[in-house]
């Protein structure tokens, strides 16, 4: 008998932190890497349930659902409720380009009042939450690995990063949570 394929998720079991901040694997979710010109965004949005955002570095939310604006025609859609999202745009009738990256993602959870020392230790994006308010999203480096920030509240971030570069990102993620500890 074949052996079926399981998904293995990354950072199973991994728990990091400080006195001032937590560092925790998210949860699975389904992901979309969402390609589409601006006279498609009416029907995707209301595909999708979200109002897709068209400004830099914002996002909406809703109902575990998230649109991150990642360029003028992308976003990067995440449902954490684990919605086949592809099939969702499909159903918009209208042009775009759906990628599911759901297993090509992972991501981490940094909370705390620590947190935004932690993701400096390693990113040169400015995240305090004057420059970077909640709902602000970027597509950035952690360390030599390509990210996408989600402040999800003033306190709270999630990290998405492939899962090839999840490991180094949490151990990034923990000596910066080391040093916020201080």
């Amino acid at each position: 008998m074949a052996d079926l394929a399981t998904r293995k998720l990354p950072l199973v079991g991994r728990h990091g932190g400080s006195s001032t901040v937590r560092l925790t694997p998210a949860a699975p979710a389904s992901r979309i890497s969402l390609r589409a010109p601006a006279d498609s965004v009416g029907g995707l949005s209301q595909a999708l349930g979200l109002q897709l955002p068209t400004r830099p570095k914002t996002s909406v939310s809703a109902n575990g659902r998230h649109a991150l604006w990642l360029g003028p025609d992308e976003w990067l859609v995440i449902d954490e409720n684990g919605v086949e999202l592809v099939g969702v745009a499909g159903s918009s009738g209208v042009l775009h380009s759906a990628t599911d990256v759901s297993h090509r993602n992972t991501a981490i959870i940094v909370s705390g009042p620590g947190a935004e020392a932690t993701l400096a230790a390693g990113c040169p994006q400015d995240v305090s939450l004057s420059a970077f308010p909640v709902g602000a999203c970027s597509r950035t480096l952690l360390g030599k690995a390509e990210v996408v920030i989600l402040r999800l509240d003033d306190e709270t971030f999630r990290v998405e990063v492939w899962r090839s570069f999840s490991d180094f990102a949490f151990g990034l993620l923990a000596e910066g949570a080391e040093d916020a500890g201080l």
